[in-house]
């Protein structure tokens, strides 16, 4: 299992670089397509429109395919989409080269958290899916600094040319160390989109919209905020980057498992934590070292809410999971472009640089509320259905195809 889960880690790598590292090649791409940079950034958005289009529409496609064919065929496509952006003379096929790589992100993401917790097995699901999205954080410490340093020096399409080596060694690794798996639930799209409906899902999936759009509020606008509240130089702000990076692999390490002990406490427990450091953040940022201490903990808590949330919405698919594991990632990628504009209004509203963190503190307040009542209606559900001791969902096999965690009964 180990090289199973390195295998999926690195495709989490080459998914993570390709994601953020355009953004610290903004100037060299509008150089190299003659647009200005406002038009360059909309190829970041390119690239979350096919994530958030593409997990679902992807995912229901192959509901019926083997889990271990399905990684390699979303890590082939990712590859092409980056391959197509290495080649592409235009404007116009960059853009949507960059839709296309981003089709399998969220597909891939849901495929391979339903693996890796199979894998490992019901008692340690928490940790072999922290370890698998561990690539993604170890891409933001690692891949994007060195990613946008060759960019600078090779020219950009060199940083999605290399990504598509990563992403083709990714495929070849899954090929060689994920075993055939079982197919975990059902196998038909009708159950997918059934479960997809559920409360409990709709619940877990809006407390991600909210509860991690707080985190990318504030990421968002990082660079002006460090540079001109903290005064740290301009050239500092990879450094702050990778703190960011570094504060979400610690949290990777942490969260699995915490989740493995108790889930929804950790969800609580993240969340209230961010909110704090977020107000606290309108304080600590306009001192260096106190503003870098303040990035390495977000990372580190923000990241800490994804995982037991990855989780608690494949548990609460019951029997049909793939489409709700996909979907959390369509969620993720709302809230990173829900919080960057909540956090955009603030600073136009001109309430200052400090505002994206009040105002993300109040976002993820929000996912906090909605978590609690979640977890409220758990309970009354569990109460209710106890004296009949047995209940239609209670049959179903655990999203993963093992036994149900016990903070996430099914109600």
């Amino acid at each position: 299992m180990p090289l199973a889960l390195l295998a999926l880690a690195v495709g989490a790598f080459a998914i993570g670089t390709a994601e953020f590292v355009i953004m610290g090649l903004l100037p060299e791409v509008a150089d190299g397509l003659g647009v200005d940079i406002s038009s360059a950034g909309y190829l970041i958005s390119a690239y979350a429109l096919g994530v958030v289009v593409g997990a679902p529409l992807l995912t229901a496609a192959a509901t019926r395919l083997p889990r271990k064919s399905v990684l390699i065929l979303f890590m082939g496509l990712f590859a092409l989409g980056n391959l197509g952006t290495v080649l592409s003379p235009t404007y116009e096929a960059v853009f949507a080269s960059r839709v296309v790589a981003g089709l399998p992100h969220g597909a891939f993401f849901g495929a391979g958290a339903l693996a890796a917790a199979q894998m490992a097995g019901p008692a340690r699901q928490g940790r072999a899916v922290a370890r698998m999205f561990l690539g993604l954080t170890v891409a933001n410490v690692v891949g994007v600094p060195v990613g946008t340093l060759l960019g600078q020096e090779l020219g950009w399409r060199a940083a999605f040319l290399v990504v598509t080596a990563i992403a083709a060694l990714a495929a070849a690794g899954i090929a060689a160390f994920v075993p055939r798996l079982p197919r975990a639930g059902t196998g038909r799209l009708l159950s997918e989109v059934r479960a997809l409906g559920r409360p409990q899902v709709v619940l877990g999936l809006l407390a991600g919209v909210f509860g991690f759009a707080g985190v990318f509020a504030v990421y968002s606008y990082i660079s002006p905020m460090v540079t001109e509240l903290a005064g740290i130089p301009e050239r500092g702000v990879t450094v702050v980057l990778a703190l960011f990076g570094i504060g979400m692999t610690l949290g990777s390490l942490v969260a699995g498992p915490l989740s493995d002990r108790a889930l929804r406490p950790t969800v609580y427990g993240s969340m209230a934590a961010l909110t704090v450091l977020l107000l606290a953040f309108t304080y600590t940022v306009h001192n260096p070292w106190t503003a870098m201490a303040s990035v390495v903990a977000l990372g580190a808590i923000g990241f800490g809410v994804t995982t037991p949330l990855q989780l608690l919405v494949m548990n609460k698919a019951g029997s049909a999971p793939t489409m709700a594991s996909a979907a959390n990632h369509s969620a993720f990628n709302l809230a990173n472009a829900g919080g960057a504009w909540v956090g955009g209004l603030g600073i136009s509203a001109g309430l200052g640089l400090t505002s994206p963190a009040a105002l993300g503190a109040a976002l993820t307040l929000v996912g906090l509320a909605i978590a609690l009542t979640a977890g409220a209606l758990d309970r009354r559900n569990a109460r209710t259905r106890r004296p009949q001791e047995t209940t239609t969902d209670s049959t179903e096999p655990a999203a993963t195809g093992t036994q149900q965690h016990p903070d996430t009964e099914e109600p």
